[in-house]
């Protein structure tokens, strides 16, 4: 095991910095403890890792790290951490100011880790997130490998490490059917593996061009690449154009009517380079919902078909 004690200038929400890794309550890929800690594992360049978040104080966590990839990880604990994010210039709306307030130590992380990043988002694609985060962990459940050092408490599975590349593209199309996933997001999860190496490039490009690469590969659109850029690059400016319920949210939020994609953009453009941020303290603050037109779209289930 591998500690370290990260002390930063700013202000620290481990759970709130970290959370866009985490895909539903029963990630077997990350995990907020009762204790408050939170606990995540990645596949690195050098090896998987488990990282154990243990926050000391307003200002410093303490990270216990496993596994080959340690070292590794513990080097870019800082950019993990979001001390990167740089908020100069920003001056959230009226409607979240509150949320900035009480969020002060919410950062925008930066995994690095593109396709680790990317292949939740694709599973994420046209579905209701219900069914995509049972998709996630019945696929790293069955193709991840038990994560390296101990599990928290009360996770009787433990927790996985996800699927290295070759093993995205291994994946029989039945077990793509039993997991829930269409032919459609399987393919573009194939394709995306095939060209993994390249696609992990990008994390350190600028972000439009970072977005170009992740977008040349077909099934991949906007909506996706911000996805991968809001957690693998820390790009606080990514806003997921083509969400099926944000325009309404923002809208509601900000104009207290409903707006499309491009009302949303309208609304949002003054706040840029920090128009994701906005969103993630809309969407903290829960007071600005829309309000529901009529009943909830059925569950789709692709193993029934």
């Amino acid at each position: 095991m591998l500690t370290v004690r990260h002390t930063s200038p700013r202000r620290l929400d481990v759970g709130l910095t970290l959370g866009p890794l985490g895909h539903g309550p029963a990630d077997p890929t990350f995990h907020r403890a009762a204790d408050g800690s939170v606990w995540r594992t990645s596949l690195l360049r050098t090896g998987p890792v488990t990282q154990r978040f243990a926050p000391a104080g307003p200002h410093e966590v303490v990270v216990h790290l496993w596994g080959d990839g340690a070292r590794e990880a513990a080097e870019a604990l800082p950019v993990l951490l979001g001390e990167d994010d740089d908020l100069t210039g920003f001056v959230p709306p009226q409607q979240a100011h509150l949320a900035h307030r009480r969020a002060a130590g919410m950062r925008m992380t930066a995994s690095g880790r593109v396709l680790e990043a990317l292949v939740p988002a694709v599973l994420e694609q046209r579905v209701q997130t219900v069914t995509a985060h049972r998709a996630w962990r019945w696929l790293v459940m069955r193709y991840g490998t038990p994560a390296p050092g101990p599990a928290p408490e009360g996770m009787r599975s433990g927790m996985r490490v996800v699927p290295d590349a070759r093993t995205w593209t291994r994946v029989p199309v039945w077990d793509w059917h039993r997991a829930g996933v269409d032919p459609g997001r399987a393919r573009t999860v194939a394709r995306c593996a095939l060209v993994a190496p390249r696609l992990e490039e990008a994390s350190a490009m600028a972000p439009a061009e970072a977005r170009a690469r992740l977008e040349k590969v077909q099934g991949v659109g906007v909506w996706t690449s911000a996805e991968v850029a809001q957690r693998a690059f820390g790009d606080a400016d990514a806003v997921s154009v083509g969400d099926f319920h944000l325009p309404a949210a923002v809208g509601w939020a900000l104009a207290g009517e409903r707006a499309d994609d491009a009302g949303m953009l309208r609304l949002l453009a003054p706040y840029a380079p920090h128009r994701h941020r906005v969103v993630r303290l809309l969407m903290i603050d829960g007071r600005h919902r829309a309000p529901r037109r009529g009943p909830k779209l059925p569950i789709a289930d692709y193993r029934a078909m």
